[in-house]
């Protein structure tokens, strides 16, 4: 009872804040309200003084900033699923900017001293102010003892006390639209919050966040072009996270790119190519590629910062999403519409031929456009649209794939307008379908059953073991006293167990 109660006052708090800035039902909704909601609304904005301009300070992100960390990152989330909160208010969300005020120096210093149990003066020779704050974290340039300069990643104070208390209340009003709308059941806000939450729960510990940096560190460590920060374990824990400091041009300054003599094209199809190496490659990718945390250092490698929120895909999302971009490149709507049933994302009392037709009045229009004006992520952005119709339940995985996606291509265009998605894309997507559709996919599939059968084989003394011992356990049952029906019941099970067991071994020797 006092979650519902502290978790309903967290929420009228919020929804009071956003309709005192206009941002709780959107202008052309607001005469189909009921009149007492409609009042409500008149009532919070009562002795306003903030001035909404809208336009790039809509009200809608100047609210959610107002209500502090957990919202901003709510709403960034939220800016991934316009199947929830509709295409407009996606769109409003995508400026939300996570940056606040820095955290005192000599707070942050005490979090590094606690956490790395040293003083300052034994960890760095030099420990400059914040150059950098957001909700989760600020950013600090030091100098090691060793003379390496490093970039110093700190928690801020009692953060992960604010993000639990904001998310159970997400959670709960999802649970709500579950129960009280079939839209919400389909959309399974639930699971969109548990995503959050998951998310969330890395970024909070940035000893995952190391984690993530070794591990696309080792996923591209050939890879042409591209790189990331060093981790610096020995300076680094659950609050502080210290990474080599690179030296670059920002992506978001073309001009001094330009000026620098970088080939701007090329770096277009880096960005392009890296992202779809790491989402369909490797399964796991940088899901906040936005200008901010790219640079270019000053041999022309591009270089990915802040690596707090990433993206997995299993083995059959990523083989449905090549297949997804591969049909559109070819136009095959019908392979394209195949690969959902396939994958069980649309129910199998849709039918497909439908579906194929439906996806091709999706591509048709697009693949008539020059090939600039083309985007990867809006089309899968209508894709998910389209799927609604079918009864496609919601993929957040998909959904944070193709936000960051349209955020990458966003980022390309500006380094390389006339740039072209699919010339750029495709060589990495067919590579990656022809090794695993082809003969060496084949193999090693076949080398992955190989070794199942291989770790099966290593337990079979074991199972034999268990066989004879249920053999001696049905024998001494069947040499004592007439069983009671209870004892029949185990002894079947017991015989039914030793029958499987028997069939499993003569699978693996055969």
């Amino acid at each position: 009872m006092a979650n519902v109660v502290s978790n309903s006052a967290r929420l009228l708090h919020a929804g009071f804040v956003l309709a005192r800035y206009d941002a709780l039902i959107p202008a052309d909704q607001l005469m189909q309200a009921p009149w007492p909601a409609r009042t409500l609304l008149k009532i919070a904005k009562l002795g306003r003084t903030e001035s909404l301009t809208g336009g790039e300070h809509n009200n809608l992100t100047s609210a959610l900033t107002r209500l502090g960390p957990s919202y901003i990152k709510l709403g960034q989330f939220l800016a991934t699923r316009p199947d929830i909160i509709g295409a407009k208010r996606a769109f409003e969300l995508k400026i939300l900017q996570d940056r606040l005020p820095a955290f005192a120096d000599a707070e942050a210093r005490a979090i590094v001293e606690r956490e790395l149990g040293k003083p300052i003066a034994e960890l760095f020779t030099n420990f400059g102010p914040a150059i950098a704050a957001a909700s989760i974290a600020q950013v600090h340039k030091a100098v090691t003892l060793e003379g390496k300069t490093v970039a110093v990643k700190i928690l801020r104070p009692n953060v992960e006390i604010r993000f639990g208390n904001d998310i159970e209340s997400f959670a709960f009003a999802a649970r709500m639209a579950e129960r009280l709308s079939k839209q919400g059941k389909r959309l399974r806000p639930t699971s969109a919050v548990a995503m959050l939450k998951d998310s969330m729960k890395l970024e909070l510990d940035l000893r995952m966040e190391a984690a993530a940096l070794s591990e696309i560190a080792q996923n591209s460590k050939d890879d042409p072009g591209f790189r990331v920060p060093e981790v610096d374990w020995t300076r680094s824990a659950k609050r502080v996270l210290t990474t080599e400091w690179i030296d670059g041009t920002p992506m978001a300054d073309v001009p001094t790119l330009r000026a620098k003599g970088f080939d701007l094209n090329a770096l277009a199809d880096t960005v392009i190519q890296s992202f779809l190496r790491h989402a369909i490659r490797d399964g796991f990718f940088h899901a906040d590629m936005h200008q901010g945390n790219l640079i270019v250092d000053p041999n022309g490698t591009l270089v990915a910062l802040d690596f707090g929120i990433t993206g997995r895909l299993s083995e059959g999302d990523r083989l449905f999403l090549a297949e997804i971009l591969y049909g559109f490149i070819t136009r095959d709507y019908f392979r394209i519409a195949q690969v959902h049933f396939d994958a069980g994302y649309v129910p199998d009392t849709q039918d497909v031929n439908t579906f194929a037709q439906a996806l091709r009045a999706i591509g048709e229009p697009i693949m008539g456009l020059p090939a600039d004006q083309i985007s990867m992520g809006r089309l899968i952005t209508q894709l998910f649209e389209v799927t609604e119709q079918f009864q496609m339940q919601a993929q957040p995985q998909l959904l944070l794939l193709q936000k960051t996606m349209v955020v990458t291509e966003g980022v390309a265009r500006t380094l390389n307008p006339t740039l072209n998605i699919w010339k750029a894309g495709e060589p990495v997507v067919r590579h990656w379908i022809e090794r695993k559709l082809g003969p060496l996919g084949k193999i090693e599939q076949a080398g992955g059953s190989f070794m199942s059968l291989a770790r099966l084989g290593l337990k079979i003394p074991a199972i034999i073991e268990d066989a004879h011992r249920i053999t001696r356990k049905l024998s001494d049952m069947a040499n004592t006293e007439p069983p009671k029906p209870s004892q029949w019941r185990t002894a079947a099970v017991l015989a039914g167990a030793a029958a499987l067991v028997v069939m499993a071994i003569e699978m693996v020797l055969k």
